[in-house]
């Protein structure tokens, strides 16, 4: 069984925001997401809603559906704020939020508040830090830590998160040093191979399945259990999930094979970037059981 979450980008005014995370939740997915940018690629200068209160927004306007962002930045976030914001979202969501975490690229958020950016090794040390230090504030009232990228003097984050022993980070991964992150972690989330998505559908999916060997051997290394939740981007490949139902199981019937527990779509747009037909989205709901799992 796989489930399955719905991305919805952060374009929408509460309103209707509020009413397509309803949605999402009254068609049976598991999971609903929101992208945590600043601004984003190609819709740069279009509507463009702040990650938190956008989330608060969804966790209110639901009950079951489970929350998170796809995914969190360093780039602009620093762990002790962002904590006590996650610790917040999770109380108002009644314990149902997820915080997936990344690197951070090199899009505009990289250099938006002047700062110069950082070499993939550079990024790959600050998530490793970002996540250690984040985890650390969610488990504890009150945390101390002098590091290489970020400081925390006597932060506290009471009553802390309604979740035990603490709301899920789920890592984005793409490469070793981060894989090592999200294995210590307990998550793992990917988007697949970098520069694999520009050949073809096939290599996409021979990335992915080099990617999933290479997670479980850093996990044997490491001496962890590689059976931990593991979350699919569907949308990173060249073809879009929701192209047509067809696409849409074929996707996540590959997912499941490779061992993935969660896949992740996009609620179709109009044009531009995931542009589709929502009555896809309509028609693969249909597919799913009671608690957004694919039914194969």
């Amino acid at each position: 069984m796989v489930r399955v979450g719905v991305v919805v980008l952060p374009q929408y005014r509460h309103r209707e925001l509020a009413a397509r995370f309803k949605a999402l939740q009254d068609m049976g997915f598991a999971h609903g997401w929101t992208y945590d940018h600043l601004s984003w690629r190609s819709l740069a200068d279009q509507d463009w809603f702040a990650t938190v209160p956008s989330l608060a927004v969804a966790a209110l306007a639901t009950t079951s559906l489970k929350i998170g962002t796809w995914v969190m930045s360093p780039n602009f976030r620093h762990p002790v704020a962002l904590a006590k914001e996650l610790m917040s979202l999770d109380d108002i969501s009644d314990g149902r939020f997820i915080a997936g975490i990344g690197a951070g690229g090199n899009g505009f958020d990289a250099t938006v508040l002047g700062q110069d950016p950082l070499s993939p090794r550079e990024r790959a040390d600050r998530l490793d830090e970002f996540i250690t230090l984040t985890d650390l504030l969610l488990r504890q009232p009150v945390t101390n830590w002098q590091g290489q990228f970020f400081q925390a003097v006597d932060a506290r984050m009471v009553p802390g998160c309604v979740q035990s022993p603490r709301l899920p980070l789920i890592v984005a991964a793409n490469g070793k040093r981060t894989m090592r992150t999200a294995a210590r972690a307990g998550s793992w989330a990917t988007t697949g191979e970098a520069g694999a998505a520009a050949d073809s559908q096939r290599a996409w999916w021979q990335g992915i399945g080099r990617q999933v060997l290479r997670f479980e051997e850093i996990c044997g290394r490491l001496g962890v259990d590689p059976q931990m939740p593991r979350y699919l981007s569907l949308d990173a490949a060249p073809v879009f999930s929701l192209r047509s139902l067809a696409d849409f199981t074929d996707a996540v019937g590959r997912a499941d094979e490779l061992g993935f527990t969660d896949v992740v779509t996009h609620w179709p747009r109009p044009d531009g970037a995931y542009a589709g037909d929502a009555a896809v989205l309509e028609q693969a709901a249909g597919i799913l059981d009671d608690v957004g799992n694919y039914a194969f």
